[in-house]
């Protein structure tokens, strides 16, 4: 089995067809590229793909290795993107990836201790969503990340951070914003936005919040994340559920109100590759606790307290 049969099954499996891959990801002719897949299968010993008059579906033991061999080839990428700065140590970098949003609150504190412990060193920022970092650190492009406990990042490690309430957030002339507090019965009358569509641990909150608390949260709008989500809160006269610190990025047509009861809580970490051996990665998490504390101390976002 070669690298190359990986890359032609992902791109099959991808695209459900052997001719659409062939022509626009690879570059070969289809019969070539059959031959290949069918020599994957002879050597696997199963059959993972179901030709059909339209294409190709995924046999049971396809998913199960497609799985597989996408965290394959992220892997070699992640070993050659290790090895070329391995080789460039005039061009010392470290990379840093935030939750869009989450550099207000963490990255000050963070480039101090960064300075502190390497002044020569080439900082460099990449906002993203919270799948799309796991996703890079996987690859080996990050040093490490501030995201959520991204559940399917196999070999990448989690350093808890905090715990971050999630709030209401409505529209400024929506009749719920004379209260101080909104109560969940509240919430399952009104238009609900997601904001969570791209963030399946973020979802995975919400509905449990919902189902402890008794109410249904159906989405009848889904944005893409917060600003598509304050949109669509704004257009449609819904409401919407975020994390505290996103409160930093609403604009002046929508209001923030805390949960009534115990609001749900959503994990911040200190997300990083295990295979990356960089010291200045140790010494950043070897400080994380100096980090939050000063996070806490210093900034307006007031994070939940730990129950542990």
């Amino acid at each position: 089995m070669e690298l190359r049969h990986l890359r032609y099954f992902v791109a099959v499996a991808e695209e459900g067809s052997l001719l659409t891959a062939a022509d626009r990801r690879l570059h070969t002719s289809q019969p070539s590229l059959s031959r290949q897949i069918r020599d994957l299968e002879t050597e696997i010993g199963v059959k993972l793909l179901e030709r059909q008059p339209r294409g190709v579906t995924l046999t049971a033991a396809g998913k199960v290795f497609l799985d597989h061999a996408r965290l394959a080839l992220l892997q070699v990428e992640a070993a050659a993107e290790g090895a070329r700065r391995a080789e460039r140590p005039e061009k010392q970098s470290f990379v840093i990836g935030f939750l869009a949003g989450q550099e207000v609150v963490w990255l000050p504190h963070a480039l101090r201790i960064i300075r502190e412990e390497a002044p020569e060193v080439e900082i460099i920022l990449s906002s993203q969503s919270s799948p799309d970092l796991a996703l890079a650190l996987m690859r080996g492009k990050l040093d490490v990340a501030f995201l959520r406990p991204e559940t399917q990042s196999v070999g990448v490690s989690f350093k808890f951070l905090a715990k971050e309430p999630l709030i209401a957030v409505l529209p400024a002339d929506h009749r719920l914003t004379s209260r101080k507090k909104i109560r969940p019965q509240d919430l399952a009358r009104e238009t609900y936005v997601s904001s969570a569509r791209i963030s399946p641990v973020l979802q995975s909150v919400i509905q449990d919040y919902a189902t402890n608390v008794g109410i249904t949260l159906k989405a009848e709008y889904e944005g893409d994340g917060l600003p598509s989500a304050m949109s669509l809160v704004v257009s449609t006269g819904g409401v919407t559920l975020i994390p505290l610190y996103a409160q930093n990025m609403l604009t002046p047509n929508v209001v923030a109100r805390a949960l009534e009861g115990v609001p749900p809580t959503i994990d911040l970490t200190l997300g990083y590759n295990d295979s990356n051996s960089s010291p200045l990665l140790r010494r950043f998490l070897s400080r994380s606790d100096e980090l939050v504390a000063n996070v806490q101390n210093q900034s307006i976002i007031r994070y939940a307290e730990v129950p542990y």
